[in-house]
């Protein structure tokens, strides 16, 4: 029997425009019309059904939720903002307090406004303050009512989706926009947290927990060979510590830019280099892997949280899961998932890692971009012709563990 701390944070989370549906004035939405098969549109219809959402969340012994705010609603054309919508999150955040939740909530998730997107988007160093501006409205408003916000989530894995690989909108493959791109975020976060911690005190407020949601992946060398494990640490510092650095280390000293670190973490590569070269040491894994999958084809690896967390024990910060989860159609596995995960998580807390709340993606079956619907990673299945909600058998037993704070056996 495994005990977590009384006042961990146990919940799930969702991103708007994954779930919410209309978010007409984003990039994504008039990209995907052209580049997918498969549109968002209504998307799981949260934006209307998020009360009853919420007390499935609440039925299932939720006491955290992490979403995230829509900035092409909050400023559809750019420096006008939408009172309308600024009542909507206000409510979804009332909502949840109501029930209890502890709101977790995101500014940033993928996506951008249209209009924001068109003048240039991350590459430009206006995006930096025009970001604030978004920031510092919604934190005047909200922040009596928030005190968890996630900044920037999985800046690393936008960057290269969006300007690397170029799978994303803009759909651009360029290093040097790219290096662009993470200047500005990092800078954004950084302005971003300052600016909040200093609204915070002037209202007079006790000071709010900031961080980013970085996406990590454990980097395993196959079969221990010399050239693989040089690959997989040079991955692992670029990859999973680079942003973070970049943001704890601005000039010669290192300074607090965040309140805790957010660690999304689902799977490892597992590395096996075949040639020097940028490329091979950027993307070579192994192709015999024989480790069990989701339904994406990655390798589930719990272990792997355990290393990534022991390591990020350097920065002396707490972490938050902020998310963590499996797509599968077989529930068994999904709740396997969960539990192997969360003994990973508590045996890093055990070596003196702070782990403060653990959040499993997604609390319902929702649009995984440009994946399209096929994945199914929530603990609430949605029906996409009626959107009937369902809850899954791993809900329920993950509920047990969020009501008692007690792992017991699998």
């Amino acid at each position: 029997m495994i005990k977590f701390p009384r006042d961990f944070l146990w919940g799930a989370a969702t991103s708007a425009y994954q779930v919410e549906g209309g978010n007409f004035n984003s990039d994504w939405c008039r990209w995907e019309k052209e580049a997918v098969k498969e549109e968002c549109g209504a998307a799981c219809r949260h934006y209307e059904l998020y009360k009853k959402d919420f007390d499935l969340a609440k039925s299932l012994h939720h006491n955290a939720h992490r979403f995230s705010i829509e900035w092409s609603r909050i400023e559809p054309k750019e420096g006008r903002f939408s009172r309308k919508e600024l009542k909507h999150y206000l409510d979804v955040i009332l909502a949840l307090r109501k029930r209890g939740i502890e709101p977790i909530v995101t500014l940033h998730h993928f996506t951008n406004p249209a209009w924001f997107a068109e003048s240039g988007g991350w590459v430009e160093a206006r995006s930096v303050d025009r970001f604030l501006r978004y920031c510092e409205f919604l934190t005047r408003v909200l922040a009596r009512h928030v005190r968890y916000w996630i900044t920037i989530n999985e800046p690393t894995i936008y960057l290269s989706h969006a300007y690397i690989i170029g799978v994303w909108p803009p759909q651009e493959k360029s290093y040097p926009k790219a290096a662009a791109v993470e200047e500005n975020l990092a800078s954004a976060h950084i302005r971003a947290y300052r600016a909040m911690h200093k609204i915070y005190k002037g209202l007079g407020l006790g000071e709010p927990c900031i961080g980013i949601a970085q996406n990590v992946i454990a980097f395993v060398p196959y079969k221990r060979k010399l050239k693989n494990r040089f690959t997989a640490f040079l991955r692992d510092r670029v990859f999973n510590l680079g942003f973070i650095e970049r943001i704890m280390r601005q000039g010669i000293l290192p300074q607090k830019n965040m309140d805790f670190i957010g660690v999304n973490y689902y799977s490892r590569q597992l590395i096996e280099l075949k040639e020097f070269g940028l490329g091979n040491l950027a993307t070579d894994v192994c192709d015999n892997t024989r480790s069990e999958k989701n339904s994406l084809g990655w390798d589930i690896y719990p272990k792997g949280l355990y290393d990534v967390l022991m390591e990020l024990k350097k920065f002396k910060l707490p972490i938050m899961i902020t998310e963590n989860g499996i797509c599968t159609s077989r529930d068994n596995l999904r709740w396997k998932y969960i539990y192997d995960h969360l003994k990973n998580i508590h045996r890093a807390m055990k070596g003196g890692v702070s782990v403060t709340g653990y959040l499993y993606w997604s609390l319902l079956d929702n649009f995984e971009w440009d994946k399209g619907f096929g994945p199914r990673f929530g603990l609430i299945g949605v029906d996409r012709k009626t959107y009937k909600r369902t809850v899954k058998r791993s809900a329920r037993k993950f509920a047990q563990v969020c009501k008692t704070g007690i792992l017991k056996g699998g």
